[in-house]
C-alpha cells in the first residue's frame, strides 16, 4: 500500500515537472498545447474512492496553477474530471472486466481505451479552455484550440501508454 502511495507521488512529481516545465512552453501553430497531467487521473484504479481521486486531482491540478500563475484554472477542470471518471469507466469499459482495474490499452483494449481517454481529455480541455476564454466572442478559436489540444495530448498519452506498455510485457 505505502509502496502503491509513493508510485502515485512518483507519477505527481514527474508528470508535474514534466507539465511546467516543458509542455507548457509547447505551443504548436499557437492553438495546441499538451495536458499531459491529466494522464495520473485517467491511471487510477478504477476501484478509488471518488473523494481520494478529487483531492488528487485537486493539488495535481493545483500545483499546475501555482507554476503556471493560472489562478484555480487548472485545479477545476482536473477535479471535473475526477468528478465524472466514475461515469467515463462505467460507459466504456466492457461489463466483464474485472472489479479493480487499472485503465490500459491491456486491460481495456484499444477500443475502448480510446473512446475512455478521448471523451475525459475533451471533457478536461472544455473545462480549461472555456475557464480561460471565459468569452463566446471567439468560439470558433476556442473550438480549434479544444480540438487541436485535445488531439495533441492524445497523442501524448498514447505515446506514454505505448511505452508503458513495451515495459511491462
Amino acid at each position: 500500500m505505502i509502496l502503491d502511495y509513493l508510485h502515485k507521488i512518483g507519477w505527481f512529481i514527474g508528470l508535474l515537472l514534466l507539465q511546467v516545465l516543458i509542455l507548457n512552453n509547447v505551443h504548436i501553430a499557437g492553438y495546441a498545447t499538451p495536458f499531459l497531467y491529466v494522464y495520473l487521473i485517467l491511471k487510477l484504479e478504477s476501484d478509488t474512492p471518488r473523494n481520494a481521486q478529487m483531492l488528487w486531482a485537486f493539488f495535481l491540478g493545483l500545483a499546475v496553477d501555482i507554476y503556471s500563475d493560472t489562478p484555480g484554472m487548472n485545479a477545476a477542470a482536473t477535479v471535473l474530471l475526477a468528478f465524472v471518471r466514475p461515469l467515463l469507466l462505467r460507459l466504456f469499459v466492457p461489463r466483464d472486466t474485472t472489479d479493480s482495474f487499472v485503465p490500459g490499452i491491456r486491460t481495456l483494449g484499444m477500443a475502448p481505451f480510446l473512446k475512455y481517454i478521448t471523451a475525459s481529455v475533451l471533457l478536461h480541455h472544455c473545462a480549461l479552455l472555456g475557464i480561460e476564454f471565459f468569452s463566446t466572442a471567439h468560439v470558433g478559436l476556442l473550438l480549434l484550440r479544444i480540438v487541436a489540444s485535445t488531439l495533441l495530448t492524445l497523442g501524448c498519452i498514447l505515446a506514454l501508454e505505448g511505452i508503458h506498455w513495451q515495459r511491462n510485457p
